[in-house]
């Protein structure tokens, strides 16, 4: 802004806060442990803390105390605003992780929270993460940084009223992030209970109660139909097909409608880049490459690691790998999506180990028992599940919109409260320059501390 609001006066950080204060240590205190992994990102959040004794802490440890602001010096912490006004320690005292750096206000005429929400603003957060230093991975924010950082500098008074009005707004716009960011677990159960009422037949109990005269899926038809497509089951000592407790539908060993076999290794190495045919592995899309090993529409299973039983849909050109698993099936009684969705909403790993490196094959899933439905039904179940799916996209799309609208509320609240903007003037207030003297006459008037030592016991 060209011009400050009346009132108002510029200065650093540095000539509103002691960083990183000395340390005080005391053999009788229990201290509050907090490292910055701990820390809200939140405004309303509080920190979480240890009781630990001081024993436990060692010197290279940051001290801070109630009334302090505590922020994250390393990356990514301080890219993700982990910054909080240090409240609720039992003694008054604590320390934590030398990864983040303490401001404690030189006067209790200056905001501490006026002083959190400078830090966990964007233009402080950006600036911040140009001017780290260190090794990749490991970057820090400077001292110098933070301390010469410029602060435009309301009158005492007109900290409090902003502190009060951004607690007020801030706490707001917070219970709004909290219900956001609950929606996509919804989500996730919500497309998990369509899957498992679509394989259990629930979700088109109505439909075939408006239809009686839909026809079945007989066992004969089940054996005419393996029969004339050519497949072959590769299962053994699997139950024979019955008639399922779902009207209509019959009850199956998956091993004798479908096979599967493994793709073909490919490395990461051997993969073109300059490709266009997308590459399956045990979790889907791994990379891209020129050639392909399927041309139809086909679907793979995960078949080793932490996804193995994933399910996944490739388009008609494809490479699958041998982390995958190629499902094979009798055309004549299957709708290609239909057999997607009846395999996502399977458990597949329900015989695998609780191993490190679990693995899928065909010996563990043959024997899962599948409800299969007729042809005209699985043709209804793929059109129902896949409104109800782009019905949770849509939401989905439009919760991630909301959280950016929020994100960017935040940050302009914030930058209303650094213009004057956010509460009105008050012409009686004492102006901020004659504060920013008075806190300098103090510090000059103040006798240096001393660092105290650890007593021995």
């Amino acid at each position: 802004m060209s011009e400050l609001p009346k009132g108002w006066a510029t200065a650093c950080i540095n000539d509103l806060a002691d960083i990183n204060p000395k340390q005080v240590f005391d053999d009788h205190l229990a201290a509050g442990f907090v490292p910055m992994s701990h820390a809200p990102t939140n405004f309303r959040d509080k920190l979480r803390f240890e009781d630990r004794n001081w024993g436990d802490i060692q010197k290279a440890y940051t001290n801070f105390k109630n009334g302090d602001v505590i922020f994250a010096k390393v990356t990514p912490c301080f890219e993700n605003g982990k910054a909080a006004f240090v409240e609720g320690l039992p003694n008054g005292i604590g320390a934590g992780s030398s990864e983040f750096f303490v401001l404690r206000p030189f006067s209790e005429e200056v905001s501490a929270k006026y002083l959190l929400a400078l830090v966990k603003s964007r233009g402080f957060m950006r600036e911040g993460a140009s001017n780290m230093t260190g090794a990749v991975g490991l970057r820090r924010v400077p001292r110098q940084f933070v301390e010469s950082y410029p602060v435009l500098v309301p009158p005492a008074s007109e900290q409090t009223r902003i502190s009060q009005k951004l607690d007020e707004l801030l706490a707001q716009v917070d219970t709004l992030k909290t219900r956001i960011d609950a929606i996509p677990a919804l989500l996730k159960r919500f497309r998990q209970s369509a899957l498992k009422s679509a394989v259990s037949g629930q979700l088109t109990a109505e439909w075939r109660s408006m239809r009686p005269d839909r026809s079945p899926l007989p066992l004969e038809q089940l054996v005419g139909c393996i029969k004339k497509s050519g497949f072959k089951s590769k299962a053994k000592g699997i139950e024979p097909a019955q008639v399922s407790d779902v009207p209509g539908w019959l009850k199956t060993p998956l091993g004798a409608v479908f096979s599967v076999k493994s793709g073909d290794g490919l490395t990461a190495k051997e993969m073109d880049e300059n490709g266009t045919i997308p590459v399956y592995g045990g979790n889907g899309v791994t990379g891209l490459h020129t050639e392909h090993n399927v041309t139809t529409r086909t679907v793979v299973i995960g078949r080793v690691g932490y996804y193995c039983g994933s399910v996944h849909f490739t388009p008609p050109k494809a490479w699958i790998t041998d982390n995958a698993l190629i499902v094979k099936y009798p055309a004549p009684l299957f709708n290609l999506s239909y057999i997607y969705w009846l395999l996502l909403g399977t458990d597949l790993r329900k015989n695998t180990s609780s191993s490190a490196q679990p693995v899928i094959s065909g010996e563990k899933i043959y024997p899962i028992e599948l409800n299969i439905a007729p042809l005209e039904e699985q043709i209804e179940i793929v059109r129902r599940v896949e409104q109800l799916f782009a019905f949770a996209d849509q939401l989905e799309a439009k919760v991630a919109s909301a959280k950016t609208r929020i994100d960017h509320l935040t940050q302009s609240i914030l930058a209303k409260a650094f213009r004057g903007e956010l509460v009105p003037q008050d012409p009686n207030d004492e102006p901020a320059g004659v504060l920013l003297e008075r806190i300098k006459a103090q510090r000059a008037a103040a006798p240096k501390a001393k660092r105290t030592r650890k007593t021995s016991t």
